[in-house]
Formats: structure tokens, sequence, C-alpha cells
């Protein structure tokens, strides 16, 4: 088991990702991100989602993968 972070930026912001998580492999690590980016583009605000990184990270620092905002979001029509 491996304690991974959570950390979303973009351009302007960065959200922290403090706690992390404790997984097992690395694809239950990419169906977390996956439901971390859902879950943010999908609760009601102004923000434009399409610039936005999730970068998840080990507990040293290093970027283990990272998952694009807009390859969620699809093309805007």
């Amino acid at each position: 088991m491996a304690q991974v972070y959570f950390h979303c930026s973009n351009t302007e912001h960065a959200l922290i990702d403090q706690c992390g998580a404790s997984i097992d492999d690395l694809a239950e690590a990419r169906e977390r991100a996956a439901l971390i980016v859902r879950s943010l583009i999908t609760t009601p605000t102004t923000e434009d989602w399409r610039g936005w990184v999730l970068h998840v990270s080990d507990d040293l620092g290093d970027e283990i993968f990272s998952v694009p905002f807009a390859s969620v979001l699809g093309k805007p029509h």
C-alpha cells in the first residue's frame, strides 16, 4: 500500500491535497484520479476546468502521472 496525493492546478491556482490516500496499485490511483476530476467538474461553479490538470504524486513528492481535466471534459462544442 502506498500513500499518494492528488493535487490540481492551472496557470493561476493550485488545490493541494494535504491528506493523500492509501492505494494498493496504479489502477486504483487512476480510478481515484478520474473520480476526483469528475467530482470537481460536476460541482456547480463558474470555474472553467479545461485548463486544469490533476497531478498524482507519491509521498516523496515525485509525480506518478497526471490527468488533464480536458481529457475528461472532451472538446467544447
